[in-house]
């Protein structure tokens, strides 16, 4: 494992270090071209996050003060810019009131005895009612008094995440744990579930232990046919096994509310892609 108290030389000398970060850039840059941010925009981006990372992470092992010389050392950027972007990080990475909001209801919904039918899966909610549950009292468990449930599904109708029949209940599309609108959700979740993927895949490089799981099943030379039902067979029991860790999870979360170390978190994911051979980019 590379000393992280001093620059390392593996990207001057490994191709193949090389040959993966080209690959992780490829689709980044093309989200980034779709929407008009330019390189130099992205440049004064990886500045900062060099900055950040050389500031936070590689600190000297008497935990000396991190000088803009020293840092200047490690990334190869200039100390004036370095005292400027040091000015500049933010350390304000708090989940947004919206998304959380949205996650725990979530949660309860598809975990909760309450909110389940006998196989396990959401119940559909009358809008309100004067026993028993509603969309009204979920969403009352959580956000108490301060949004009304009306105002929640107004927005989950317009991105998607639920429907209400005729005689006005509510459905939940457990497809769309990430609404089809709300751009600003979308892209929350894509820094956020990429950040960590990457987090997990850098900790094993780095051997750092106890390992992460991490695996996949890559498969090509295949058809069509062949690929919409491993698509499906991936929904269906990624599906099955997200909502299964879920419903754990919120068990754990409420046994964890009297120990004295529950400040750790977990994100576990699961995701498909599929493309024509000839489109690879390698």
């Amino acid at each position: 494992m590379p000393d992280k108290n001093e620059p390392s030389k593996i990207g001057a000398t490994s191709s193949a270090l090389i040959t993966a970060v080209r690959k992780i850039l490829y689709p980044l840059v093309r989200l980034l071209l779709n929407f008009k941010i330019v390189f130099p925009q992205l440049s004064e981006l990886l500045k900062g996050v060099y900055v950040e990372v050389a500031d936070k992470e590689f600190r000297l092992s008497s935990n000396k003060k991190q000088t803009d010389t020293r840092i200047s050392l490690l990334t190869g950027i200039h100390r004036k810019d370095i005292k400027r972007l040091r000015n500049q990080l933010s350390t304000d990475k708090r989940l947004p009131e919206n998304i959380n909001i949205g996650s725990r209801l979530v949660s309860l919904w598809v975990s909760d005895n309450r909110y389940v039918d006998k196989k396990g899966k959401p119940r559909l909610l009358p809008l309100k009612t004067d026993k028993g549950v509603s969309f009204e009292t979920l969403v009352q468990a959580i956000c108490k008094q301060d949004i009304r449930p009306r105002v929640i599904l107004d927005e989950w109708l317009d991105k998607g995440m639920v429907t209400v029949d005729g005689d006005k209940q509510v459905k939940l599309n457990t497809q769309s744990f990430i609404p089809r609108k709300g751009f600003d959700e979308k892209v929350f979740f894509l820094g956020h579930n990429i950040s960590d993927h990457l987090s997990s895949a850098t900790s094993n490089i780095l051997d750092q232990h106890p390992p992460f799981f991490e695996r996949c099943v890559y498969y090509d030379g295949l058809s069509q046919d062949s690929i919409e039902e491993l698509q499906q067979m991936a929904r269906e029991k990624g599906m099955e096994l997200l909502l299964a860790i879920n419903e754990r999870a919120m068990q754990l979360k409420l046994q964890d509310t009297a120990k004295t170390d529950q400040h750790q978190r977990i994100n576990i994911g699961l995701y498909t892609y599929n493309e024509s051979e000839g489109k690879q980019h390698d």
